[in-house]
């Protein structure tokens, strides 16, 4: 590939990204529940933990990942990236792959509702017709009433509710906080509200399921790096739809690995959901809207970060949105 093309570099950058957290995600499938979420979610938070040296920079202090301009709003991101790493991999757990990212593709609509109510921003029609067309592919999804709801439904939305409320926090504090604090807040949010969760029934993983708990997390670590590596290529406009190809990934896996074969009206749901996020993207964009670092250090769900800074781990989550930079 040409040096002088580092754009196309980028692109394949951000999908070999998107693709490693697809598979990241597939690791907690096949644990297949043997494990409490919140046990799953800690070891991911050690992994995230892992990676601060690698997103310190040269002007960081150490002690600046629990250093905050405005505390409540860093123990918001703290309470809400614990909930989001626990409802995705209850999500992965339960459902079939490409209807867990479905249900947590719903973060840029839960974005929108939640930036009207709490931060007073003016959406106009373009926003609030992604918003309803998002949630019209829900209910095909979930077809209510035709099909039994689970607690794996609850734990997708939880997980897309919970990378809402960080971009949103992002959003109130804005660029004067560092993003290492806000990296900060999401892993060690996970890293203790699962580490205390999980210390009443821990459950010792047989050596099976540590080789899938170590893939879980390396995968994810290699997805942050290699969005990092993407975001210094690339515009935040090229890159950040590029997330949705994670649903391509999750079809496949879903259709060959465990044998899951998705229904014409799930699918046709999962189309309205991924649509009605890159129109949002694309609103956001116009409108020039700043969003956050792409600080999760777990999973994966995802908007855009702000120009210059790094994207770090989520999700991943992993699992909070994985989230790119925006320019």
């Amino acid at each position: 590939m040409p040096s002088s093309d580092p754009v196309l570099k980028g692109l394949l950058l951000g999908f070999a990204a998107f693709a490693a957290y697809a598979f990241s995600d597939a690791s907690v499938k096949f644990l297949a529940g043997g494990l409490p979420a919140y046990e799953i979610a800690f070891i991911g938070s050690l992994f995230g933990l892992a990676a601060v040296p690698f997103l310190k920079k040269p002007a960081d202090r150490w002690g600046d990942i629990v250093h905050t301009t405005n505390r409540p709003l860093w123990l918001v991101r703290f309470a809400a990236n614990g909930m989001a790493a626990i409802g995705s991999v209850t999500a992965f757990t339960h459902l079939s792959m490409a209807e867990a990212f479905a249900l947590i593709f719903l973060l840029p609509a839960f974005v929108t509702i939640m930036s009207v109510l709490f931060l007073k921003e003016p959406v106009g029609l373009k926003r609030w017709s992604a918003v309803i067309i998002g949630f019209i592919g829900v209910l095909i999804v979930l077809r209510p009433g035709f099909r039994e709801l689970s607690i794996g439904h609850l734990g997708a939305i939880a997980g897309g509710l919970g990378g809402a409320i960080s971009i949103v926090v992002f959003r109130a504090v804005g660029p004067r906080e560092k993003s290492i604090s806000l990296y900060g807040a999401g892993v060690l949010g996970t890293f203790f509200i699962c580490g205390l969760a999980m210390i009443p029934s821990f459950t010792q993983p047989t050596v099976p399921q540590i080789g899938w708990l170590a893939s879980y997390g390396i995968l994810c670590a290699l997805g942050n790096i290699l969005l990092m590596m993407a975001a210094f290529r690339a515009p935040a406009a090229l890159v950040g739809p590029t997330q949705y190809s994670q649903m391509l990934w999750a079809i496949g896996i879903d259709t060959f690995v465990f044998r899951i074969h998705l229904e014409w009206p799930m699918l046709a749901g999962i189309a309205l959901i991924i649509g009605s996020g890159i129109l949002t993207l694309w609103r956001e964009k116009a409108r020039g809207t700043k969003l956050p670092p792409s600080v999760a250090a777990e999973g994966q769900a995802g908007l855009v970060e702000e120009a210059g800074e790094l994207p770090s781990p989520a999700a991943p989550v992993r699992h909070a949105p994985s989230l790119v930079p925006a320019e």
